[in-house]
This record gives C-alpha cells, sequence and structure tokens, in this order.
C-alpha cells in the first residue's frame, strides 16, 4: 500500500503562490508580502524543494515560438514495454514531458526542437530507432495561448498578488533576442534550478557575473525564458491531468482559444496541425470532474468538438523535471533544444540533483 502524503499546508501554497507570480524574488521581498521572517521562508521552501514537493524550473518560452519547433509526439509501445520505453525517452534533452496516458497512444512527449528539420532528425534517429516503439504521430504547435507557467494556486489575495508584482515590467515586452551560445547555457541552467544564484550561473556558464546577470534579466523579460514555480500533482487538490483534442473552424480558431485558455483548470491549449486543431490539458480534482470541464469548455465555445480525450496515468517527466512514481521530483534533464544528437547521449541519465 503506498504511503500517504500530507498535503501542503496554507504557508505552504502561499509560499509557492508567491514564487509563481515572481519565481526569483529575493526572500526580504517575500516575507514583506507573505508577513513572514525571511529565513523561515527560505528554510520552508529548502525542505519542500529537497523532497521533490516543489520545485522552480525555466523553460525557452518566445525564443522557442520565433526561433525554434514545439510538438507532441503521440507514442505507441510494444506491450510491457512502456516504462522501458518512457525511461529511454525522458532522459533526452529535447523531450521535455512525458506522460502515460489512457486510450489509444501510450505515451505523450512534448519536444523541443531548433526547427522542423531537427524534429526529423529526432524522429528518425531517436524515436525511430528506440526499441518498443511501434508507431509514433506528430503534431506541430503553431501557438500556445496558455502554458504551465501561468498556473497559481490562489492561495494569496489580489492585493498580494499586485504587491509583488510592482516593480516588475509591464506593458510591451523587449524583442526577444537571438539566443547565442551563451544564452543557451543559461537558458538550460535555469531549466534545472530557476533561482540558481548569478554566481552560480555565472560558475556553471563560464562568463562573469555581470554578463549572467544582463543576460538573465534580458531572457526572462523578454519571455525568451519563462519560469515556474510547481508542485507535486499528488500534493495538490487538482491531481488529476486530462488531455482533450478538438476541432473548431479556423476562422475562430484564435477567439476560441482564448476563450479556453481564460479558464482557471486549463494548464496548455495550444493550437496544433493534424485532423484536430486544439490540444487542451486541464487539471481536475478527479476523473469525475471529466465530463463537467468538457460541459463548462462547450458553454464558451458551444461551436467545438471534442474528438477524443485520455486521462493521464503517470506523469513520468515534466518540464524537465523526471518524477518518481509518487510524483515527487527526482532530478532534472537540462532542456537543450539546441543539443546536437550526436553529442546527446540518451542512454545516461543524470545523477540527480
Amino acid at each position: 500500500m503506498q504511503e500517504s502524503r500530507p498535503a501542503l499546508d496554507g504557508a505552504d501554497r502561499a509560499l509557492v503562490h508567491a514564487l509563481q507570480v515572481d519565481a526569483r524574488a529575493s526572500w526580504s521581498r517575500l516575507a514583506t508580502v507573505l508577513g513572514a521572517d525571511e529565513v523561515t521562508l527560505a528554510r520552508r521552501w529548502a525542505r519542500l524543494n529537497e523532497r521533490g514537493a516543489a520545485w522552480i524550473n525555466g523553460h525557452p518560452g518566445m525564443a522557442l515560438s520565433t526561433q525554434g519547433c514545439l510538438s507532441f509526439v503521440e507514442v505507441v509501445c510494444a506491450n510491457g514495454q512502456v516504462v522501458e520505453v518512457a525511461e529511454r525517452l525522458q532522459r533526452h534533452p529535447m523531450v521535455v514531458t512525458v506522460e502515460h496516458l489512457t486510450g489509444d497512444r501510450d505515451l505523450l512527449l512534448t519536444l523541443m526542437t531548433p526547427d522542423v528539420a531537427s524534429l526529423s532528425q529526432w524522429l528518425t534517429q531517436v524515436a525511430g530507432l528506440t526499441p518498443g516503439i511501434t508507431s509514433v504521430r506528430t503534431h506541430l504547435a503553431d501557438s500556445v495561448y496558455t502554458e504551465g507557467s501561468r498556473w497559481r494556486t490562489h492561495a494569496l489575495s489580489a492585493a498580494q498578488v499586485a504587491q509583488l508584482q510592482r516593480g516588475t515590467p509591464t506593458g510591451e515586452r523587449p524583442s526577444v533576442p537571438v539566443l547565442d551560445e551563451v544564452d543557451r547555457r543559461i537558458t538550460a541552467l535555469l531549466s534545472v534550478d530557476g533561482r540558481a544564484s548569478y554566481r552560480d550561473l555565472a560558475h556553471r556558464s563560464g562568463v562573469s557575473a555581470d554578463t549572467v546577470r544582463r543576460r538573465t534579466k534580458r531572457l526572462l523579460d523578454s519571455g525568451a525564458v519563462q519560469l515556474r514555480c510547481e508542485i507535486s500533482r499528488l500534493l495538490s487538490d487538482r491531481p488529476t491531468t486530462v488531455i482533450l483534442w478538438a476541432r473548431t473552424p479556423v476562422e475562430r480558431l484564435e477567439s476560441t482559444a482564448r476563450h479556453i485558455a481564460g479558464m482557471g483548470d486549463i494548464r496548455l491549449c495550444a493550437g496544433v496541425t493534424g485532423r484536430d486543431n486544439l490540444l487542451v490539458a486541464g487539471w481536475i480534482r478527479s476523473v469525475n470532474d471529466l465530463q463537467r470541464l468538457e460541459s463548462r469548455i462547450l458553454e464558451r465555445a458551444p461551436h467545438v468538438v471534442i474528438n477524443e480525450r485520455a486521462v493521464t496515468l503517470r506523469t513520468m517527466k515534466l518540464s524537465g523535471q523526471v518524477l518518481a512514481a509518487d510524483g515527487l521530483r527526482q532530478y532534472a534533464v537540462p532542456i537543450d533544444p539546441w543539443l546536437s544528437l550526436d553529442s546527446a547521449d540518451d542512454d545516461r541519465a543524470p545523477a540527480p540533483q
């Protein structure tokens, strides 16, 4: 019998929400907003992080939209080989998320590559040569209307959120820089630890702390890199993930997607290629809520046709973080869409962080 794990308490949830608003806020600033001692907050976060219950990591955001390729890959595995296939694929730095699903496919991968040619190379040289994979189906994402960095625990008041947002960049974002090798190294490091100090980032990237500070600020302010504070799903009040494949008239795609993306329990809404043009992921309290979620979507967008639905049986990797069966974070695989397949060793799992 699996050991039950205590849910996050109110102070944990408030801290997580604050870090979702400003992932790199200083402990003193967080203490002012939360009305707590900064040493206590730092220790609380260390406890959550070391346990694998909560973590902060980054991922390519607008940089991938303008300079790369995001795709969703459905994988069908030979009988009895789902776990082995997933464990091999999750070691790869281009594979961002791995989910074990119900339905016609065994795994759903979120994949980041620098371009479609690199995607083709990955599909043929990695997926095509991985023992246990019998077929794949690929969907390119042409637009992402909401994603995980925008998800919140809703534990803070509106006044506290506004206080945290005070002083952060507003208005139009600066243009996304063309990422060079240093930017890519910083991006990969932030994908492991989004709160890593500038000193640590400088040491690991091989440039000065001033350079790292300037470049990190530019990457975050432009949206080239997006930070997210996650909690273990089994410790949340919405532990069930559902995936919906839907279709809407192309002339109504953007307005429909934005209506769906505005729903509080929608984790991902993306326009995709293929027989369906919308991929939606929602976080719900239980499987019993699936029909209610679909009903709410159809209330907002009655012209949408939901063609398929699946429930995530287990999330094995989430935004570069490899998760145990109980949903706790084990270790990170740096997200690096630009890594050459010739230098990527997907047979060797990195050591836990």
